[in-house]
């Protein structure tokens, strides 16, 4: 995919006689090419299409040897064509139910797309930030290789995102209700920087369940007051009141917050879901 075009640059501008928008609303561009016509129609033909069509001869061979290298960067490096899991969260060579792939190859992909490919929007248009988050040379332009990670530049991305709002710039006057307020790419990226620092930060540090009910602590005791039976069916033995029902306590609770993090399992993973339009670079 080219990342310029000859229609879009200073030249098209000058060929044109009249400068291209940077950024507006549908409004504003319709107006824009309603102006451009009527003033130099000849001239608008010869930037906006005449230049794409020289672009096209002109780039033939170098796009065809780009379109192999993504081929080969999609199919075999990146693997775009399918959900992925880290082996951190499903071994290799291990069995798993198609149910319980679902989360980890889900948010192993988001995951990707801010450590990856927000990561590579930081830096593709400014030489600052490739020096910032020291991007090396397969990161960068038409050698960019598809590899390289940084959270911290793909975070920042979203950041970015994140703080834009309704405003001149976006074609909202101040005495519009919504000037001021976050635009969708805004509430979509805080989304994105939530659920990636869930799945990252917060899921991994959860509390097992069987030390929050003092089940773990309970076994290990049981097992050294028993630790001359055969059998680990000793520490069942007990027939006392109160200690059956510290153990009806201790796997209720056990059982009660391993529900709750399936639910919270769950709900996170409707939220990726619904979030899945935003997701593209």
């Amino acid at each position: 995919m080219r990342s310029n075009y000859w229609s879009c640059s200073r030249f098209a501008d000058w060929l044109r006689g009249t400068p291209k928008l940077s950024a507006g609303t549908s409004e504003q561009w319709r107006d824009w090419r309603r102006t451009a016509k009527t003033t130099h129609s000849f001239r608008y033909w010869l930037a906006e299409q005449g230049l794409d069509h020289l672009q096209n001869i002109v780039m033939y061979i170098p796009d065809k040897i780009y379109a192999v290298k993504y081929y080969v960067n999609n199919r075999w490096v990146t693997g775009t064509h399918k959900l992925t899991a880290h082996p951190k969260d499903i071994r290799p060579g291990t069995w798993c139910d198609v149910g319980n792939r679902f989360l980890p190859c889900l948010f192993n992909e988001l995951v990707d797309f801010v450590e990856v490919e927000q990561a590579w929007w930081n830096i593709a248009w400014d030489p600052e930030a490739r020096e910032k988050y020291h991007a090396p040379f397969y990161a960068r332009g038409w050698l960019r290789w598809r590899t390289w990670r940084s959270r911290e530049a793909g975070l920042d991305a979203l950041r970015w995102a994140a703080g834009l709002v309704y405003d001149e710039d976006s074609g909202v006057n101040p005495s519009h209700p919504d000037y001021g307020q976050p635009t969708p790419q805004a509430k979509n990226a805080v989304e994105c920087i939530n659920l990636y620092l869930w799945w990252t930060q917060m899921r991994p540090n959860r509390l097992d369940p069987h030390d929050v009910s003092g089940w773990s602590d309970y076994i290990n005791s049981r097992l050294n007051d028993n630790k001359n039976d055969d059998s680990v069916f000793g520490i069942w033995e007990s027939n006392d009141a109160v200690d059956r029902r510290r153990r009806t306590d201790m796997i209720d609770q056990v059982q009660e917050l391993e529900q709750r993090y399936e639910q919270e399992d769950e709900d996170m993973m409707i939220r990726l879901i619904k979030l899945r339009q935003f997701l593209w670079t």
